[in-house]
This record gives structure tokens, C-alpha cells and sequence, in this order.
């Protein structure tokens, strides 16, 4: 458990951020972690009311709709939260890393889910029930502490979204989100900068709100212009410069 909690609780500089659409790079270093305040022994006593959970890539975590009943701790693996249209059409709201929890805002339960979780990877999930955080929370401070962290983390993730939405045109997100992954998942590369992330067109499409259609277009259009191209996969930035023009246009 020592070994697992010490793999959990990372530094701020060795923690997976967290992804979401954001025209504020600062903000998307942050990396809140909702056990940091913890100790081993602490941990073990969240555990020990928790109930561990698997899923596999893929599968759904909790659905729109559904009736709340507590958290979701990522111990391993990354999450995406997502809101359904009426349409059909999903928008992803943001990908969740260890040390970040699903299942909020209603963290106590009750009340609906206002939007999806499926997981991305494999991923090991600590579910907390409502009634157990809200004891849990009255005998460690540092829990409550993180979990007040963890949802101002959420509010701005969020509100950065919506602002995004209504104040950017869906080329200026794509560009804006191109650069995002940058500054997370950006290494060197032979004439440019390799987004050592691994994300499909429709994936793309999801975080700006556009079809796969259109970015498959416009990152072909990108290439023609030499903003970026394509190597196994993988998108290298090849002029970061006018990429930045292009999101602030």
C-alpha cells in the first residue's frame, strides 16, 4: 500500500496534468492533488471505506442521468468526462489523471449526473460513497481540505471551457487546444515540437466542439499551410510561433 500511495501522491512537477480546453497555459499546469494533504496511515483509513474498482479502456464509469452516490478517486489510468447533446453530439470537458476524482459536483450524492465518465485507459477507481466522505471529512481535515482544492480545480476547468466556447471560433480552439498539448506533452523533435500524445480526429473534435469532419480537414489544411504534419500518427508542431497568431486572431 506505501508503495502504491507514494506513486498516488506525486509532486506537482512528476503529476499527469490534467487535459481540458483552456486559452490560459498557466492554468492548465496546475496540478491539484486531491490525497496530497494525506498521510499513508490516512490513506489506508479512506481505503478501508472505499471500495476499489476496475474498468478497462472504453468502458463507461457512470452516465448522464444517473443517480449520484458518492466519488470516483483515479488511483491509476485517466478518465474522460464528457456531456451528451440532445443531438447526439458529445463534448469532452476534460481528461482526468491519478490524484483527481469523477463523480462531482454533487460529491454527497443525490441528485443526477450532469454529465458522463468513460474510462480511456485501464484504470484502478477508489469509489467513495457520499455517506462515508461526509464522515470521512469530519475526521480528516486534509481530506477536506483537498476536496475543496479539487472542486475550485473543477470550477475554473470549467468556467475556462465555456469562456473558450463563447468567445473563440472552433479554428481558434483547435489551434489554442494544438497548442495546449504542446506545453503538456510537447519533446523535441527534428524541425519541430512532437505531441507525444496520442488523441484521434474525433477525439480532437469532442474538446472544441466540432466534427471529425472538420478537423481531419483543417489539420490536412494545416499541413498544406507547413503549421504542422503528421508523423506515425503523432501531430509535430512545425511553426508554434504562427499556430500561436492563428488561436489569438
Amino acid at each position: 500500500m506505501n508503495d502504491a500511495f507514494a506513486g498516488l501522491i506525486q509532486t506537482p512537477e512528476t503529476q499527469t496534468s490534467a487535459l481540458y480546453l483552456t486559452e490560459t497555459l498557466v492554468d492548465i499546469s496546475e496540478r491539484p492533488n486531491f490525497l496530497a494533504r494525506l498521510s499513508g496511515d490516512e490513506y489506508r483509513q479512506v481505503r478501508a471505506v472505499g471500495r476499489e474498482m476496475k474498468f478497462g479502456p472504453q468502458t463507461e464509469i457512470f452516465s448522464q442521468g444517473e443517480q449520484h452516490d458518492g466519488i470516483y478517486v483515479i488511483e491509476s489510468g485517466d478518465v474522460r468526462t464528457y456531456y451528451l447533446g440532445p443531438s447526439g453530439r458529445e463534448l469532452t470537458l476534460a481528461y482526468w489523471t491519478p490524484g483527481h476524482f469523477v463523480g462531482g459536483p454533487e460529491v454527497f450524492g443525490g441528485g443526477r449526473h450532469m454529465w458522463s465518465a468513460t474510462a480511456m485507459s485501464d484504470c484502478v477507481l477508489l469509489h467513495l460513497r457520499g455517506n462515508h466522505l461526509q464522515q470521512l471529512m469530519t475526521e480528516l481535515p486534509g481530506l477536506a481540505a483537498g476536496l475543496v482544492e479539487g472542486l475550485v480545480f473543477k470550477g475554473k476547468c470549467y468556467s475556462a471551457l465555456l469562456q473558450m466556447l463563447g468567445t473563440r471560433s472552433v479554428l481558434q480552439r483547435l489551434a489554442q487546444l494544438l497548442l495546449t498539448l504542446c506545453e503538456l506533452d510537447g519533446r523535441a523533435a527534428a524541425g519541430g515540437i512532437l505531441i507525444d500524445r496520442s488523441l484521434t480526429h474525433e477525439e480532437l473534435a469532442n474538446m472544441v466542439g466540432a466534427t471529425r469532419q472538420w478537423v481531419t480537414a483543417s489539420i490536412d489544411r494545416f499541413q498544406k499551410q507547413s503549421l504542422l504534419e503528421v508523423r506515425d500518427r503523432k501531430i509535430v508542431i512545425l511553426d508554434r510561433d504562427r499556430l500561436e497568431r492563428l488561436a489569438e486572431c
